[in-house]
């Protein structure tokens, strides 16, 4: 993600251009951002990890796929975001998930300034209780 900026400063109700250039944010600082949002929502275990085939996709090149299991595309206004979860066994499956997407989408836009247009959910493990103390959604 590359944004352009203009900062401008007022001086006796004038704007003046104190400097420009170019932001980005790397997709490993977005994915991040979406992965903490994620692990942050009650009934989330953890983020899972690359498959087998991802895990030797990366290690040739392609590190951008499920890189602790969340994949991200930018542009310059949005992203999509691929997420692999393991959720605590006992909470309701459809609830965390749609918990999980608001945070991110939330998140991602305070943070990064950027609009989540698809955040994509694979729920592929159940984990015990013991991972995390939370209480259960009812």
């Amino acid at each position: 993600m590359v944004k352009e900026h203009v900062a401008k400063e007022t001086q006796g109700g004038k704007e003046a251009v104190v400097g420009s250039g170019k932001t980005s944010i790397s997709q490993d600082v977005l994915a991040n951002i979406a992965g903490k949002a994620a692990e942050d929502v009650p009934g989330v275990a953890s983020l899972a990890g690359p498959s087998l085939k991802g895990r030797i996709t990366g290690a040739i090149g392609d590190r951008s796929k499920h890189e602790r299991g969340v994949a991200v595309e930018a542009g310059e206004n949005e992203a999509t975001l691929d997420l692999q979860l393991n959720v605590l066994q006992g909470y309701n499956i459809p609830e965390v998930v749609e918990e999980v997407r608001a945070k991110v989408s939330e998140q991602l836009l305070s943070v990064a300034g950027l609009t989540a247009k698809e955040v994509n959910i694979s729920v592929v493990g159940i984990e015990g209780e013991g991972k995390k103390e939370e209480k259960k959604v009812k």
